[in-house]
């Protein structure tokens, strides 16, 4: 008996992976139906077959792209002890996640994931608490946390993003203006547990 075809034995996850490496190949607009299907050598409706559009592609993806990031970091990140430090070194983490893997950190942040999607939700509640055992190094209540958290999250990628497009073009170091913007987000975290009110 011969081969079967590629497409009948494709699975959902060697989609997913092509994928990734059409990401890391071409960038992050590789991450359509047509290129990743020329990549395994089908054609696109063989895609439809694990996958049940364009949007389910990037979906998945993106999903295995945050899981990757999360492993990573745990592997750097995990064995530390929890102090205030330890949320800059998550803020560093990040920044070299991106200027190791731009386009798949592009993608990670183009493609919203929705909470209320099992494996999406997984994710993110994996993040949160990521972060939120970093922040419980502070002093912080329910609510200050999700502000914290949003802030924290706003000042990281927006740095980034705007490193990413080469926006930063004054004549300072981008990692001196990095270090300054993490101590000042590390001081209003501290600020915020110790001076706000706990209601």
């Amino acid at each position: 008996m011969g081969r079967p075809p590629k497409e009948k034995s494709l699975s959902r996850q060697a989609v997913v992976a092509a994928a990734i490496r059409c990401i890391d190949q071409d960038g992050a607009d590789a991450l359509g139906v047509s290129r990743v299907a020329r990549s395994l050598g089908i054609k696109p409706p063989a895609i439809y077959k694990h996958l049940e559009s364009g949007a389910a592609l990037q979906q998945e993806t993106a999903i295995e792209l945050w899981r990757q990031y999360l492993v990573d970091c745990d592997r750097v990140m995990g064995d530390r002890p929890i102090t205030t430090d330890l949320l800059k070194q998550i803020g560093h983490f990040t920044r070299d996640f991106a200027k190791a893997h731009p386009a798949r950190y592009q993608v990670m942040m183009q493609v919203q994931l929705s909470p209320s999607d099992p494996k999406a939700g997984a994710v993110i509640r994996d993040l949160l608490g990521f972060l939120q055992r970093a922040l419980s190094a502070y002093d912080l209540t329910e609510t200050q946390l999700i502000d914290v958290m949003r802030m924290f999250n706003a000042a990281i990628y927006g740095f980034i993003a705007i490193e990413q497009k080469g926006l930063m073009t004054l004549g300072r170091s981008v990692d001196e203006s990095y270090d300054v913007m993490l101590e000042a987000l590390i001081a209003g975290v501290l600020y915020e547990g110790k001076h706000r009110p706990k209601a």
